[in-house]
C-alpha cells in the first residue's frame, strides 16, 4: 500500500479549497497585486491556483487535463512580477495558509514550498522612482 500524498494528508480538496479562497480574499483588498488579475471575477483565477495545488501536492490532476502542463513562469511572463509584488503574494498566501491549522510539519513544508515558488516566478525588477 502506496503512502498517502501530501494532498490526502492534509484534508484534500476542502482544504485546498479554503486555502485558495482566503489567499484571493486577500488579493481582493489589494490593490497593486489586485491589478496583476486582468479577470473582473478572481473566481477563474481561484479555480485555476486550486486546481494546479491540488495537483501539485498530488491530488487531482484537472490542471493538467484543462490546461496542459504548469509552464508557471512562462503563464506569468506578461506580468511584472517584482520582489515587492512577490513579498505582498506570500503575505497574502502564508495568512491563508495561517487559517489550516495543518499539523507543524505540514504547516512547514507547505510555507517552504509556497516561499520558493513565489521567489522563482519574480521575473522584473522593481521600477525606478
Amino acid at each position: 500500500m502506496s503512502e498517502a500524498s501530501f494532498y490526502d494528508q492534509v484534508g484534500g480538496a476542502p482544504v485546498f479549497a479554503r486555502l485558495v479562497h482566503e489567499f484571493y480574499r486577500g488579493v481582493a483588498d489589494d490593490p497593486p497585486l489586485r491589478d496583476l488579475y486582468p479577470e473582473e471575477d478572481l473566481g477563474p483565477a481561484e479555480d485555476r491556483l486550486r486546481m494546479f495545488l491540488e495537483q501539485y501536492w498530488g491530488g487531482p490532476k484537472t490542471y493538467q487535463e484543462q490546461r496542459g502542463h504548469p509552464r508557471l513562469r512562462m503563464r506569468h511572463v506578461h506580468y511584472a512580477v517584482t520582489p515587492t509584488q512577490r513579498d505582498r503574494w506570500l503575505h497574502h498566501m502564508l495568512a491563508a495558509v495561517d487559517t489550516l491549522a495543518l499539523e507543524e510539519g505540514q504547516d512547514a513544508t507547505m510555507r517552504e514550498y509556497l516561499v520558493r515558488a513565489a521567489a522563482f516566478m519574480i521575473n522584473a525588477d522593481e521600477p525606478l522612482i
